[in-house]
């Protein structure tokens, strides 16, 4: 992290809030140097600054990940990188004859972020896939 980055974390769940600020507080950051913010990520999002963030990780309602994406392009500086935690969705979105909502807004994302001229992607075949893009002009 930049000497003067700051992480933010977004959650609805007070004890996932508490046990970020316990291993924040734990891995040395200062006070100063990390944020939680309670609050639906759709909510919060839109109230962060434009291109001021070097990462942001997508782990949550993957209904929700389209619209994480608009936001994280907003959001992210030039050479930040945006990942989204289980595109694979057990395998269900790579295959077709899933037509499920999950699995079908899964594939959409993939498509955006290929297809984005913004964006560079790589598709990580970690535990349920790992998604990512470096955010360029």
């Amino acid at each position: 992290m930049r000497p003067d980055g700051i992480l933010t974390t977004v959650d609805t769940e007070p004890d996932r809030l508490q046990l970020a600020r316990e291993a924040y507080r734990e891995a040395g950051f200062a006070a100063n140097r990390s944020r939680v913010i309670p609050g639906l990520a759709l909510d919060v999002l839109p109230r962060l600054t434009d291109g001021g963030y070097d990462l942001v990780f997508c782990d949550a309602d993957r209904l929700e990940y389209l619209d994480y994406l608009d936001e994280a392009l907003r959001l992210l500086r030039i050479g930040g990188l945006v990942c989204f935690e289980g595109a694979f969705a057990r395998g269900r979105a790579l295959d077709a004859a899933h037509q499920d909502a999950e699995s079908v807004r899964l594939r959409e994302l993939m498509r955006a972020v290929r297809d984005s001229p913004r964006l560079s992607p790589v598709l990580l075949p970690t535990d349920d896939g790992l998604l990512c893009a470096v955010r360029r002009k």
